[in-house]
């Protein structure tokens, strides 16, 4: 399973990447929004997107908003991460088209979980 890991910061997508290669994954890291949609629309298959909510440039949101309005990718599961702690804020990502929403710092079984709701599995 290849997932697509998007977000500015480079200490959360080493941490993210980790997760994900020891839960058994293959990671693609986009530094923002525009990288991930250039992975995407070159016609890179993902069985899973995680984006952080705050990125120069373009938001998770936007992000979001972007991958579901693609034929090619609308059906692909998105699970937002964000420090932001708020229910409106849950409720926009929802809204915007995000299947699961994890808040920052987590651990890697939180992340197993929330992709094993997802019905995604490394294996």
């Amino acid at each position: 399973m290849h997932v697509l890991t998007v977000d500015d910061s480079r200490a959360s997508r080493l941490v993210i990447v980790r997760f994900l290669t020891d839960l058994g994954f293959q990671a693609t890291e986009a530094v923002d929004g525009t990288e991930g949609l250039r992975y995407l629309r070159g016609g890179r298959k993902f069985d899973v997107i995680l984006v952080d909510w705050e990125m120069p440039g373009m938001s998770g949101v936007e992000f979001i908003r972007a991958v579901r309005s693609d034929a090619a990718t609308i059906d692909t599961p998105i699970i937002m991460i964000s420090t932001l702690n708020s229910s409106d804020r849950l409720v926009e990502a929802l809204e915007a088209g995000a299947n699961e929403y994890i808040m920052k710092p987590f651990t890697k079984e939180i992340l197993a979980m929330k992709l094993d709701l997802l019905g995604v599995e490394s294996k």
